[in-house]
């Protein structure tokens, strides 16, 4: 046949578009044509296309190919395109059979020697895939990855010869089945942390409710050492949550099977740019805030990174997703991450020290807090001092509490919420907080003077009850008291 048809997948922010790549073979001088959008990596599939076929024992025709990636309007990148090129190629000139090519999607790079090398996205293509009841062919590497998506029948292949002797019915495919680690993830421990009891109990509360929190302290007192430990005590992942994660790691390459199931951590460096954060580029990808999707986002040093670089975190912890827009492009990402922030009290760290004198000058110190605006402030649901321990307190603080135990406490608190609501208390919209954060009259009085005293705006107004009813599961309590709003308004005053 002249004319043959292959399905593919390409990548457009979380979701897996379909590909139909056709091949056309006319007589005329030799010639590769390419169309339908292709982006510099998938041109260059003719060169590798060419010497994997010639190194599978196969014949390149010497005859005029044109190859079409559709839909034209769809930019095409990376090299998940090889595979299908190349398998559309040799059943246009008649080297394999195209019955099968009905059944199955494919996608790999080829190596010039015919191998397939990995792709990113494997996951989200699985996702994609089931729907349509189709096969799924990947490379063996990225097919244990997708084979994590249930429902969708996904078969390894190791070289471009493996796949045509499948299609010719001589040979078979690596039945690729997900094989989780199933190892406890192997957090640090909050046993190693001295003292610090106030901060330990806050973080304890927004792990319960998914909260964010910024620690505020003099240097060495532990700050990085608590966000370190923090995902240790969040509750287990659900296998949704892991999948979803999982996807958004895929996109970037950055999925390890040991990590199944694991909290992300992400740390970026001070001097990360806006779009390393929330994501871009001509073909967007994730960012950190989309890495950390159902985990940690900690930035240290807070104040040092550009304020324009803070500000866009606004909307996606308000949201809990972002959206990139670009001229011709738009990607949507999940961003429903906890965020966990550190800061000196100063430009010079000891304000407040017992020991060491703060050298700051009051304007110093102003301008230092101002680089954190008051909106970004205020969506901050948790805002504790971490103080330095005097000689005594460091020589007589035990070990702390390990992380099982506090962990345990967190996930029987997560389990009321979610027998109740469905969600954590951190995503509680203002008519369920209406609903499930009701005041007797004593904590409506309580609630007033801090709003009075405090200057509190609207939204801290529901981001104390919110935090109010994460106390009071953490208690074991139906009802909010006096005691739990009392220490929900607490973490609302500025560290």
């Amino acid at each position: 046949m002249a004319v043959a048809v292959v399905k593919s997948r390409a990548l457009a922010g979380m979701h897996a578009p379909e590909v139909v790549v056709e091949a056309h073979l006319a007589n005329g001088l030799p010639a590769f044509t390419l169309v339908g959008l292709p982006e510099t990596e998938v041109k260059e599939a003719r060169d590798r296309v060419r010497a994997a076929i010639q190194n599978a024992r196969y014949e390149f025709p010497a005859r005029r190919i044109t190859v079409n990636l559709a839909p034209a309007d769809l930019p095409k990148e990376s090299g998940r395109f090889d595979l299908p090129i190349a398998l559309a190629i040799l059943a246009a000139s008649g080297q394999i059979p195209a019955d099968r090519l009905k059944q199955a999607e494919f996608a790999g790079e080829l190596a010039l020697t015919g191998e397939l090398r990995p792709v990113r996205g494997a996951l989200a293509m699985a996702l994609a895939t089931r729907a349509t009841g189709r096969q799924l062919i990947l490379p063996v590497a990225s097919a244990s990855e997708a084979a994590l998506a249930s429902g969708v029948e996904t078969l390894g292949a190791a070289s471009l010869l493996d796949v045509c002797a499948w299609l010719a019915g001589q040979g078979r495919l690596v039945d690729a089945q997900p094989d989780p680690a199933t190892d406890a993830a192997d957090y640090p421990d909050f046993a190693d942390v001295k003292g610090q009891s106030a901060a330990r109990r806050a973080l304890e509360v927004a792990a319960a409710g998914g909260h964010s929190v910024l620690m505020a302290g003099p240097p060495g007192t532990g700050k990085s050492m608590l966000a370190a430990r923090f995902p240790g005590i969040l509750p287990t992942m659900s296998e949704a949550d892991a999948l979803e994660t999982a996807a958004v790691a895929s996109l970037n390459g950055g999925f390890r099977r040991e990590h199944w199931q694991r909290r992300p951590f992400r740390a970026p460096h001070h001097t990360a740019s806006a779009v390393a954060l929330v994501g871009g580029g001509n073909n967007p990808r994730p960012g950190e805030i989309s890495l950390a999707h159902h985990g940690v986002l900690f930035l240290d040093e807070l104040p040092e990174f550009p304020r324009q670089v803070l500000e866009v975190l606004r909307e996606p912890l308000e949201t809990g997703h972002i959206t990139i827009s670009r001229a011709a492009r738009q990607a949507d990402f999940p961003a429903r991450f906890q965020l966990v922030a550190a800061m000196n009290p100063c430009p010079c760290g000891y304000l407040g020290h017992p020991t060491q004198p703060c050298r700051d000058t009051p304007d110093q110190i102003a301008r230092y807090r101002a680089r954190i605006s008051g909106p970004l402030l205020d969506r901050i649901d948790i805002q504790v001092s971490v103080p330095a321990l005097t000689e005594d307190e460091l020589m007589q603080a035990g070990a702390g509490e390990a992380s099982a135990a506090i962990r345990a406490r967190v996930e029987a608190a997560r389990a009321r919420q979610l027998a109740r609501q469905g969600k954590p208390n951190a995503a509680l919209g203002t008519q369920e907080i209406e609903q499930l954060c009701r005041l007797d009259e004593a904590g409506e009085g309580l609630l007033k003077q801090a709003i009075a005293r405090l200057n509190l705006s609207a939204r801290a107004y529901h981001r104390i009850l919110r935090l109010a009813r994460s106390v009071a599961d953490l208690a074991g309590s139906d009802a909010i008291t006096t005691a739990h709003l009392a220490e929900a308004i607490q973490y609302r005053r500025q560290a």
